[in-house]
């Protein structure tokens, strides 16, 4: 009767969780309120890897919130930060410019909402040793923030994300491996900028991979950005579907 009973708990944990939904979660920086969305894998077995996904410059937006739904499904424990907090989410692009470019200038407070949020991940119940981080645009400059910081985590994935650093900051060795999915034609990073990148990644002797995808502008995995590339910003089916199944062989590696 023991095994019996044994056998039918096994087979309803192994059952996929239908309610596994996309919540809103409140927590604080001193007393700033931030509220981030965690998500469950579908099929909750055991303890899982968790992804901490870090949304573009105009804050938590539909498209980080279907991500952390797609990572869910294969498996894992998603979060999406608030780095901004309530109260001070962009209502235009101007707006989200000057906020990212605050904590692009002031990364070691960027580095620190990433943080907070890295502990709502965790407390999820997402093994902090199987811990990876994606980022999009302003998120992928954070991911790559996470790296040159050593953030406990096994890898980041920029998509579209600033490459930029400021010159006179040192270099050190990076732990995390690095994949950057980049749109070759993206205006917003010069030239000069992705070949001091790919330098900085050797000089620090990190595990890195850096992906083109041709005839791609910046933004190109968000559906909601629009298909015309003259304005620099605009979706690409396909350097979309490419870039996520890259980072599913990198997170398959890694975790």
């Amino acid at each position: 009767m023991k095994k019996i009973v044994q056998f039918i708990f096994a087979f309803m944990l192994a059952l996929p969780l239908a309610n596994a939904q996309l919540k809103p979660v409140f927590y604080q920086d001193g007393n700033q309120k931030l509220s981030g969305f965690g998500i469950r894998p579908e099929n909750n077995t055991k303890k899982k890897a968790g992804i901490l996904v870090l949304p573009a410059w105009m804050g938590i937006d539909a498209h980080a919130k279907e991500t952390a739904e797609k990572l869910a499904k294969l498996g894992y424990y998603a979060f999406v930060a608030d780095i901004y907090g309530v109260g001070n989410y962009p209502k235009s692009p101007a707006e989200a410019g000057k906020l990212a470019g605050f904590y692009k200038k002031d990364f070691k407070a960027y580095q620190h909402r990433i943080e907070l949020a890295m502990q709502q991940l965790i407390k999820s119940s997402a093994d902090p040793s199987r811990i990876a981080a994606i980022g999009f645009c302003f998120g992928g400059t954070g991911v790559l923030e996470m790296a040159r910081s050593n953030f406990p985590v096994r890898g980041v994935v920029s998509f579209h994300g600033g490459l930029g650093r400021d010159a006179g900051r040192p270099i050190e060795q990076i732990k995390p491996k690095v994949l950057v999915c980049h749109g070759a034609d993206d205006p917003n990073e010069p030239q000069a900028e992705v070949l001091a990148f790919q330098q900085e990644m050797r000089d620090s002797k990190a595990d890195w991979q850096m992906i083109f995808y041709g005839n791609a502008v910046h933004s190109f995995t968000d559906p909601h950005a629009g298909n015309d590339n003259a304005k620099g910003a605009a979706y690409n089916e396909l350097a979309d579907k490419r870039s996520w199944e890259h980072m599913k062989l990198f997170l398959n590696e890694i975790l």
